[in-house]
């Protein structure tokens, strides 16, 4: 069963189990309303009979007279407490048996409905007093035949109403649902057809459903293939990239084995290139691993107090003397600031950023580190006076395997472009942020912002 016909089948029994509920209670109030004027007309015809009745010296009730304009279709019996008829008035006043057998005794008046002979009646039971002793009990009856058929009809009525109004309201309720959901259908044939072709760039067309629930689940959807597309375009780019890391130094190793095979004898160049190339896939390995094992939430982070003017000149002590004199590496300003945080991990990130610097400035240029406090935050700046980053390049430096060819030329010393992504992800989880601003042949700036200890 499809989701219109459940819909449908829902609402529909809904709607029945309202309308079955509105028309019991109309019923009963219809009912209640006309037996309400049947036992009022009763009491006033009793109140006239006992009104216009006598008790004879053996202590009978017997009517003197008959109330005038009385209806034609009320009966009035008296019955004595031995159950005798002792005086009777309508059509089944002298009737042998009582209008309602099980109320000749009573002590307090009611109201019954007794079927008679086919017919229904309704009566009412008033016991009569001389002085402090009861005597006899007067039933006043009236035939309810027009009230039954008043019944009748209404049942016939609303169960009519009931079988068109589920009817019509169902048959809309399908045609309206199918309308309305039939975006769905657009939305499972575009999944279907993924599905088949493995085409992600498909989406679905709003339709006129800009608006509403409908509108958004679909935007929603698309924004959803988006995503998996620019996912699976990344997990491609980075499957090629991956195989053209590791095809230079395979291809190297490959040929330097072969040279000493044929050679007969060990070379150490060759020796020396292999282990370079060695060396580079370790690293790119362990890049790897590391960003898996972030990604998977499995990198643990030591987080403690941390003195950052300590980290950072420990940093530049140690990038100073790897630089050899390529370029000038310098401490401006630092502050005493203290955050939370990996340390191994914050000096990682250091590293990678000055390393870069240093790597891609030009001979005789100048790396600046400095270290401020901003607000409640603390700000850590690496500034290079090399080639700059093109415009097009910076939204795309912390991708994996990502690098901007046109500025940094590849070598043997070239990293594989997964620095930056590592580096993004350990200050994004000590609650930071990173910026980069660049202009090409200016040189290029990053950003560290770490929120302080107690600020």
């Amino acid at each position: 069963m499809s989701l219109v016909q459940r819909l449908t089948v829902l609402f529909s029994m809904l709607l029945g189990g309202i309308l079955l509920l509105f028309g019991a209670v109309v019923f009963l109030l219809v009912n209640t309303v006309l037996l309400s004027q049947v036992d009022d007309r009763l009491a006033i015809a009793a109140d006239d009979f006992i009104a216009l009745s006598g008790i004879t010296s053996l202590k009978q009730i017997q009517f003197e007279r008959i109330p005038e304009n009385m209806e034609s279709n009320i009966s009035v019996q008296v019955w004595g407490l031995n159950n005798e008829l002792q005086d009777g008035f309508g059509p089944l006043g002298r009737y042998e048996g009582a209008l309602d057998p099980a109320s000749t005794r009573l002590t307090q008046p009611r109201f019954r409905e007794v079927s008679h002979n086919e017919s229904l009646l309704r009566v009412l039971s008033v016991p009569l007093k001389y002085g402090d002793d009861q005597v006899a009990v007067m039933q006043v009856g009236m035939p309810l035949d027009s009230i039954r058929s008043a019944r009748s009809y209404l049942l016939y009525v609303m169960l009519v109403i009931w079988l068109y109004g589920v009817f019509i309201v169902g048959f809309a309720l399908y045609f309206t649902l199918g309308q309305t959901l039939e975006p769905l259908k657009s939305i499972v044939e575009t999944a279907e057809q993924i599905n088949r072709a493995d085409d992600l760039s498909r989406r679905i067309p709003l339709q006129g459903f800009e608006t509403g629930e409908i509108g958004s689940l679909i935007q929603t959807f698309n924004k959803t293939l988006e995503r998996l597309e620019a996912l699976f375009t990344s997990q491609q780019r980075f499957l090629a990239d991956v195989s053209h890391e590791l095809r230079t130094p395979l291809t190297v190793i490959k040929g330097n084995v072969d040279l000493m095979r044929r050679m007969k004898r060990f070379d150490n160049e060759s020796l020396s290139s292999i282990d370079q190339e060695v060396g580079r896939l370790t690293r790119l390995v362990g890049g790897l691993l590391m960003l898996a094992q972030a990604e998977s939430g499995n990198l643990p982070l030591n987080f403690q107090p941390v003195e950052l003017d300590l980290l950072l000149t420990e940093v530049f002590q140690e990038m100073h003397v790897i630089s050899s004199g390529k370029v000038r590496v310098h401490l401006n300003e630092i502050d005493q600031l203290q955050v939370n945080g990996d340390r191994d991990r914050l000096k990682q990130v250091l590293i990678n950023l000055v390393a870069n610097a240093i790597q891609y400035t030009p001979q005789d240029g100048d790396v600046f580190l400095s270290l401020s406090r901003v607000g409640e935050q603390a700000r850590i700046i690496c500034r290079d006076t090399g080639p700059g980053i093109p415009a097009e390049d910076l939204p795309h430096i912390f991708e994996r395997f990502y690098r901007a060819e046109k500025s940094r030329t590849r070598g043997k010393t070239t990293g594989f472009g997964l620095g930056l992504s590592i580096t993004k992800w350990i200050v994004e989880h000590h609650n930071g942020h990173i910026e980069v601003d660049s202009k090409d042949g200016q040189g290029t700036t990053f950003a560290i912002w770490l929120p302080l200890i107690n600020a």
